[in-house]
């Protein structure tokens, strides 16, 4: 199971998943640069950010299908702020808002480890 945000059935909140890596900030997708991996909709800002997902969507996708990395490593799922995310070892994390990321962030290695060990046992 994916958390896609809003608007339903699009990834990341409608937000290009290549620019957390690129520009290094929450960008907004743009309907006419999209692309299906998996049956849901991610945006890009461009056709360029669109085509480098499509070589390697494992690689920008979210961990934990989008939902919020902290919950996940409480064991729990919540959904995910695209603004709100963490770049860690070349992998995205999303969190469900900027003041639970500031808990994430107090023990990232500690979070990620507890995160991996629950994922994905908590969708169940």
């Amino acid at each position: 199971m994916v958390y896609t945000g809003k608007p339903p059935g699009v990834g990341a909140g409608g937000y290009d998943v290549v620019a957390y890596f690129t520009a290094g900030k929450a960008t907004k997708g743009l309907p006419a640069h999209v692309a299906v991996h998996d049956g849901i909709t991610y945006r890009f800002a461009s056709a360029a950010n669109r085509g480098t997902f499509l070589r390697s969507p494992a690689r920008y996708l979210p961990q934990y299908g989008g939902y919020c990395a902290y919950a996940v490593s409480q064991g729990a799922t919540a959904s995910s702020d695209p603004n709100a995310w963490t770049v860690v070892g070349d992998k995205l994390y999303l969190n469900y808002s900027k003041s639970v990321r500031s808990l994430w962030r107090q023990d990232v290695e500690g979070n990620i480890a507890k995160a991996e060990r629950n994922w994905p046992g908590v969708l169940k």
